[in-house]
């Protein structure tokens, strides 16, 4: 196994992230070790690690060209854009307005998926995200208590 700069930098990513997983994950348990507090967090936690080691011990070369930052800034911009309005706009239309513009920028042209998969995926996450947060959301179609 030959250790190139890539392999080194992915394997400190790979690494923090799991040291951060085991810390949060020791964190919440100290906190509270009750079945409430840990069912998501033991889960998810132990998946994390697994796909840690997992990719630790495959990484391979990455052949594929990169994506230059060029290409990547409008997606960048689209989504501080998003964050920033979410309070003006609500989380459900700044969601499906995000959808939709990702989709346009990553070259989907079918203006009819676009807006289909834009109105459901977005509303749906929406809503999702407003039943299981424990504080109100800015929305502007959806019920809220905000």
């Amino acid at each position: 196994m030959t250790l190139t700069k890539e392999k080194i930098a992915n394997s400190i990513v790979i690494l923090c992230l799991a040291s951060f997983v085991l810390w949060y994950a020791l964190n919440a348990h100290n906190a509270s070790s009750s079945l409430e507090n840990m069912i998501l967090i033991l889960p998810i936690a132990a998946i994390t690690l697994c796909l840690c080691i997992f990719e630790f011990f495959t990484q391979k070369e990455d052949l594929e060209k990169k994506d230059d930052f060029i290409t990547v800034l409008p997606i960048m911009v689209l989504f501080a854009a998003y964050v920033f309005s979410l309070e003006y706009l609500g989380f459900d239309l700044g969601t499906v307005l995000f959808l939709a513009a990702s989709l346009y920028i990553h070259g989907e042209k079918r203006l009819p998926w676009v807006i289909g998969y834009s109105l459901v995926y977005g509303f749906v996450i929406a809503y999702f995200f407003s039943m299981m947060l424990p504080y109100p959301m800015p929305m502007t179609f959806l019920p809220t208590d905000y």
